[in-house]
Order: C-alpha cells, then structure tokens, then sequence
C-alpha cells in the first residue's frame, strides 16, 4: 500500500507547488488509482518569520512539531516541509515528532554527488545563502557551495519575501535572478541549487544559465519514492 504524505506547510505559494510536484512525480511511477494520499497543515507564515527575526528557532521546531502532530493524527505516516528557510528548526521537530521526517538537504546532496557536481551555486533567501543549511552537509561530500555577493543575496532575500511568498512574478525580478545564476556561473559554479521553494515560479531548466537543482522537487520526487517502499 502506498504511504500517506504530510507536508508541513510554511510559504503558501512553495507548499502548493510542491503539491502539485508531488502528483507530478506520482503519475510517471503509479497508476492513477494508486496516487499516495496527501495531507497538508500550516500554521500562518507570518508567525514563522517572526520566530526566524528573533532566532527563536525552538519556536519554530514546536510549530513544526504541531504540524507533524496534525498530520499525523490524519493518517500521514512521515512528513516533510518543502521551506528552506526553516530547515535547522526540523532538527528539533523531529524530537518528540509522532511520524519521521524526510530531509531535503540530505536529498539535494545525494543529488549533486551523483551527478559529480563539484561547486554549487545558492539561491535563496539570505538566513540560507548566508548560513549553514546546505555548506556543511555538500561540503562533507566535498562539493563546494558558493552564495551570491551580498548586495545579489539582500535582492534575491527581497524579491522572496516582497513578491514569491505572494505569488507575485515580476520581468525585472526574474531577469535579475537568472543574472545572479550567470554570475555564479562566471564564479566556477557547475550547477545551482533553487533553494527556495517558491523558486520555479522564475526558474526553470530552459531559462536557467546553469543545470538546476529545484530542492523542492527533489523533496517531491523523495516523498514519492518514500511512499512506495515497502
């Protein structure tokens, strides 16, 4: 039997299209009759970002947590949240968590080490092109993350949270992203990492000066193959 999924949701408009990717993902392996359940749960965005300004990431994890909790109480039988921004706060919702956890940073590096990347590109709100959310975990596979110049990570960090967490596409800001990507390129990266889940909504692999890797997507197609297993 296929397995119940949970996504945690936190940005509205990356937990719909991982959603949508999820079912994408489902109809190339599963006939349609056998598509995994899906539950999602959400606790308003506004109270995450207020607990990340004030690094109260205990906080975060007890959101978390309550999620997990939801859905597991739905019947989902392990969960995930596609939110890059909130990753170091899973580590502690996984503590006490009634179902397990699916790791996106783990999916993202087995990604890029299998197809031999070497230097990784970010793209992301600042907490996670500045931080350590994916530089330990690729660089214990000796692949070197590169993030965008301070004043490419203070407009991508704009552009996120002004405009994608609101579903709003501007020109101006996708052709300012995709010429942050032509920068890192210029820099040695080999490849890129979407590492905010609202990033398709101005990313793709035909626009994208270097191959992409959509952690969301990743996390989707991780879900499905979790779902399958016996």
């Amino acid at each position: 039997m296929v397995k119940h999924i949970g996504i945690v949701a936190v940005s509205p408009e990356g937990a719909a299209l991982c959603y949508r990717q999820i079912f994408r993902h489902a109809s190339r392996v599963l006939p349609q009759e056998e598509h995994p359940k899906l539950s999602l749960h959400n606790e308003p965005l506004e109270l995450y970002l207020k607990a990340i300004r004030e690094q109260d990431w205990h906080d975060v994890g007890d959101r978390l947590r309550r999620s997990a909790k939801i859905l597991a109480d739905a019947g989902a039988d392990f969960c995930f949240t596609p939110d890059n921004a909130i990753q170091h706060g899973v580590h502690l919702a996984e503590t006490g968590s009634p179902i397990p956890w699916l790791s996106m940073i783990d999916l993202v590096a087995e990604a890029l080490d299998r197809d031999g990347r070497k230097v990784a590109g970010l793209i992301g709100a600042e907490l996670v092109t500045g931080g350590s959310t994916y530089q330990t975990c690729l660089g214990l596979r000796g692949i070197q993350v590169l993030a965008p110049h301070a004043e490419q990570a203070a407009m991508l960090d704009r552009i996120i949270f002004q405009e994608l967490v609101f579903g709003q596409i501007r020109p101006e800001s996708q052709r300012a992203v995709l010429a942050t990507i032509e920068r890192l390129a210029d820099r040695g990266c080999d490849s890129v990492i979407l590492a905010t889940s609202e990033a398709p909504l101005l990313v793709t692999a035909e626009n994208s000066p270097l191959p992409i890797y959509d952690a969301a997507d990743l996390l989707a197609a991780g879900a499905v193959r979790r779902a399958m297993e016996e």
